[in-house]
C-alpha cells in the first residue's frame, strides 16, 4: 500500500497503459481518476475497477476540456497529488508523404496536452501547498531518430524536453516531474504500429512486432505491467530527490 492515502489522474486511461497504471495504483491505495476523450470507454473502465475509481471525460487537445476535466477530477477526489500524462497518439510515414494535418494532431496530444495537463496540475498543486508528483510518458522514440516515425520521435522528444524543463522550475514547489520511456509495448497499440509498418516496409501484418520483440536484449516485448513498477516508485516518498529524469524502461533497447 504504498500510495495509501494519495490521489491520481491519469489521462488516456480507458484502456492499454493508462488502465494498468490505474489498476496498479489503486491496488497500492490510491485512488484514480481515470480521464480519456471515450467517456463511455473511461466510464466503463472506472466502474470495473470499482470505488476508489472515478471517470472523467477529457479531450486533451482542448484548453476548456482540461479545465473541466481537472476541476472534475480533483472535485470527485477532493485534491491531486500525483498526475501521469499518458494520452498519446503514434502515427508514421516517410518525410515526403508527411501532412500537415497528421503533424498537428500529434504535437496537439503529446505536446500540447501533456504541457497544458501539467500546467493545470501545477497549478492546483502549487495553491495546496504540499508538493506532488506529475510522471509524463515519453518514449524510447524520443531519443532516437526512426527513418518512419519523424513526427512521432520528435512529440516524444519533446515530452522529455518538457519534462526536464518543468521539472527544474517545479521542484521549487515541492513539485516532482520525471518520465518515463517505455521501449516496444504489446497490446492494442503496436497492433496499430504494426500496420503502420505492413503498409510501408511491404511486410506481413503481424512481422514487424514480432522482429522488433525477438530485438530485444530482454528477450520479448515490454507488456503494461512491466511499466507499473516505475510508475509507483516515482510517485513514492522515496524518488523525492529524483527530478527532471526520464527513465528507460524498455528491456534493454536504449542504454541512457
Amino acid at each position: 500500500m504504498r500510495l495509501q492515502g494519495k490521489t491520481a489522474l491519469i489521462t488516456g486511461a480507458a484502456r492499454g497503459i493508462g488502465l494498468e497504471f490505474a489498476r496498479a495504483y489503486i491496488a497500492e491505495g490510491a485512488r484514480v481518476a481515470l480521464a480519456d476523450i471515450n467517456a463511455d470507454a473511461v466510464a466503463a473502465a472506472a466502474a470495473a475497477l470499482g470505488p476508489q475509481a472515478i471517470a472523467v471525460q477529457m479531450d486533451v487537445t482542448s484548453q476548456d476540456s482540461i479545465e473541466a476535466g481537472f476541476a472534475a477530477a480533483i472535485a470527485g477526489l477532493g485534491h491531486l497529488d500525483i498526475l501521469i500524462n499518458n494520452a498519446a497518439l503514434f502515427s508514421a510515414a516517410p518525410i515526403a508523404e508527411i501532412t500537415r494535418a497528421d503533424h498537428d494532431r500529434l504535437f496537439a496530444v503529446n505536446v500540447a496536452g501533456t504541457l497544458f495537463c501539467m500546467q493545470a496540475a501545477a497549478r492546483h498543486m502549487i495553491a495546496r501547498g504540499q508538493g506532488g508528483t506529475i510522471i509524463n510518458m515519453a518514449s524510447q522514440a524520443g531519443r532516437r531518430g526512426e527513418s518512419l516515425v519523424a513526427v512521432y520521435c520528435a512529440t516524444k522528444a519533446a515530452v522529455i524536453s518538457l519534462t526536464q524543463s518543468a521539472g527544474l522550475n517545479l521542484i521549487a514547489h515541492g513539485i516532482n516531474v520525471n518520465a518515463i520511456a517505455p521501449g516496444v509495448v504489446d497490446g492494442e497499440h503496436w497492433d496499430g504500429v504494426d500496420a503502420f509498418f505492413a503498409k510501408y516496409e511491404g511486410k506481413a501484418p503481424g512481422q514487424k512486432k514480432r522482429e522488433v520483440g525477438a530485438a530485444v536484449p530482454f528477450g520479448r516485448m515490454g507488456t503494461a505491467g512491466d511499466l507499473t513498477g516505475m510508475a509507483i516508485f516515482l510517485a513514492t516518498p522515496e524518488a523525492k530527490y529524483i527530478v527532471a529524469q526520464c527513465f528507460g524502461v524498455d528491456g534493454g533497447n536504449w542504454m541512457a
